[in-house]
Formats: C-alpha cells, sequence, structure tokens
C-alpha cells in the first residue's frame, strides 16, 4: 500500500491555479512597498506591470516624490536582489556606468564592474548626462548584456531600470533623444499626493529615517519573477484584439482616417514598437486581473504609459499647451472596440 501511495505523482497546477498564486504574491509585494510608499498607487502597478514583462520605465516628477524610495522599497521586498543609484551629472562617462578594465601590477589585467551591474537601477535625472552615457545605459537595457574590454557580460536577472527627469530644468541638460526614449516600455508621470497622504509622510518620516526600519519583509524571489515573465507571454490575445491595439497606434500616424480633431496637433505618431508594448503590456494587466486573456480594458489600462511618450506634437500643439494624454483619450474614445 505505501509502495503505491508512492508511486502516486502530485496533480499539476494549471495555469489558472498559478496565475492567482502569484497573485497573492503581488499582493503581499504592493502591501510591503506601501509599508514605506504612502499614496502613489498607480506608479506602483505600473512598475510591477514593467517587472511582470521585463521592460522599463521613465518617471517624470518634480524633485521629493519618493521616486528612489520607490525602487528601494521594490527591492527590499525581493530576496536576494540588488539595488544601485546612479546620479547622472554632465562630467559622468560610460565606464562609470557599464565598468571598466583595470590593470594592477600584481593581478594583471581585471574587469571592475559598474553599478549596471544589479537587479534594480534607478537612473537619476538621466537627461543631465551627455548623450553618450544616455546611449551607454541604453544599449544595456536594451541588450541585457554588457561589453567591458575584451569580455562580455550578462546583466543580472530580473534587471528594471527606472530612469527620472525633472520637467523643470532646462539648464545643462541633455534632453533624450525620440528614438532612445520609445526603448522605455513606460513614460509614468509622478504627481503630488494629496494633503492627507502628505500629513501620512510627515508624521511617518519623523519617527523612521532609515529603510530597515521600515521591517520590510522579502516576500518573492527572482525566480519567480521569472517564472511569472514567462506566463504573462503565454496570456492569450485574440485576434481582434491584436487589431484593436494595431487602429489605436494607426491613428496616432492617420489620425484624419480616424475623424480625429486633435490631431493637427501630431508631428509624428508612435512607432510599430508602440503597437509590441501595447500588447505585452496588456497581457500583464490581464495577468494582475486574474484573467488569462486579454480584453479592450486592458489594453486601455495601459494605452497612457505607453503612447505618451510615442506622440511628437508639432508646434501647434505645443503651442496650445495640448498634452498626448489628451490625444490618447480621443484616439481611445474615438476607435472602435471590439
Amino acid at each position: 500500500m505505501a509502495k503505491k501511495m508512492a508511486q502516486i505523482k502530485p496533480k499539476p497546477v494549471g495555469m489558472k491555479e498559478k496565475v492567482n498564486i502569484y497573485n497573492k504574491k503581488l499582493a503581499s509585494l504592493r502591501k510591503e512597498i506601501k509599508k514605506v510608499i504612502i499614496g502613489q498607487r498607480a506608479e506602483i502597478e505600473s512598475i510591477i506591470k514593467c517587472l511582470l514583462v521585463n521592460g522599463h520605465a521613465i518617471l517624470e516628477g518634480n524633485p521629493g516624490l519618493a521616486k528612489t524610495l520607490l525602487v528601494r522599497a521594490l527591492s527590499s521586498a525581493i530576496s536576494n536582489s540588488t539595488f544601485n543609484r546612479i546620479q547622472f551629472t554632465p562630467d559622468l562617462l560610460p565606464a562609470d556606468i557599464i565598468g571598466l578594465t583595470i590593470y594592477d601590477p600584481k593581478k594583471g589585467f581585471y574587469v571592475e564592474k559598474g553599478p549596471v551591474f544589479a537587479n534594480f537601477i534607478l537612473a537619476d535625472e538621466i537627461n543631465r548626462a551627455p548623450p553618450k552615457v544616455q546611449s551607454a545605459l541604453l544599449e544595456a537595457m536594451q541588450e541585457r548584456m554588457v561589453t567591458i574590454g575584451k569580455e562580455t557580460f550578462d546583466l543580472p536577472k530580473p534587471f528594471l531600470v527606472l530612469a527620472t527627469q525633472n520637467p523643470l530644468e532646462q539648464m545643462g541638460v541633455y534632453p533624450l533623444p525620440e528614438a532612445q526614449i520609445d526603448r522605455f516600455l513606460f513614460k509614468i508621470l509622478v504627481d503630488y499626493p494629496d494633503p492627507k497622504e502628505e500629513l501620512k509622510i510627515m508624521e511617518r518620516n519623523m519617527e523612521l529615517m532609515s529603510m530597515k526600519d521600515y521591517k520590510i519583509k522579502e516576500v518573492i524571489d527572482p525566480e519567480e519573477i521569472i517564472e511569472m515573465q514567462k506566463m504573462v507571454k503565454r496570456i492569450y490575445i485574440s485576434e481582434k484584439i491584436k487589431k484593436y491595439i494595431v487602429d489605436i497606434v494607426n491613428a496616432t500616424r492617420e489620425p484624419k482616417k480616424y475623424g480625429l480633431s486633435v490631431g493637427k496637433y501630431i508631428q509624428w505618431g508612435a512607432s510599430p514598437r508602440a503597437s509590441i508594448y501595447l500588447s505585452t503590456a496588456a497581457k500583464s494587466n490581464a495577468f494582475m486581473n486574474n484573467r488569462l486573456f486579454v480584453v479592450p480594458e486592458d489594453v486601455k489600462g495601459v494605452a497612457l504609459e505607453v503612447l505618451r511618450h510615442r506622440i511628437i506634437l508639432n508646434y501647434e500643439g505645443k503651442a496650445a499647451e495640448i498634452s498626448t494624454d489628451e490625444i490618447i483619450k480621443d484616439i481611445l474614445g474615438k476607435i472602435p472596440v471590439p
């Protein structure tokens, strides 16, 4: 009898059950992050979506809005993960990010890896560094590997870069070229907290100043994140939803075809990368809502963050102070939902 019992294999867990299990893990992850971050619910959700599809995000917001704390809190809740903050300055060199080959009379030549070799990178004020330095980071983001001297090294997994831009500063900055901004999955706008949230922030930080004081628990590990990334890729997306995504992106290029009055403010529409990222981000949204398939609401839920930095306004649009968010909302209202 004991031999028969030993031969019985456990019933394999289906994908639906796995999605439910991992969403409980993500709920615990949010809970730990919220020990540090008050408010910013949308920003937390967006960063988790980036993590699930192995993407990167650019955060735009004024100084002092807890962007660094957010990334540190995320890293602290993930076991065996590392966090590095790179402060971009005009005198920064590519080697300061990726590393360099050093000669020592006793050791000979050896590689000193740069701060990019971490799971979570905060590229603070990326537009303050020269284009050559920006390109070094963006190449690492795209290739997930770095070449130092004659050696090539894989970057750790998971690998998430959050680059920040300060919208107030205009002097001494090198704005990211549109082709480079296009490599970011999301552009997340970080706004001020409301008065109630700010009161809590003030009270909490009067008592707690160190990250250790928040007592963040490690609730998820890198292997589980990689497994979730694989599962997100398997989320089903129908041909109708695919066409819906293509129509949304195409409307940014041919607004007249879709009867968009705001089309006169568009100089350049979104690239095909927008269609790819819109579908993958929609899958992560479906996953986080315990679904194995994408619905139109998933596409709408990520459209602003995927498209806002991929639509280029003309002079008339800038003069009229039209935001790309307004254009995207108009497109979503005009494109028929399947």
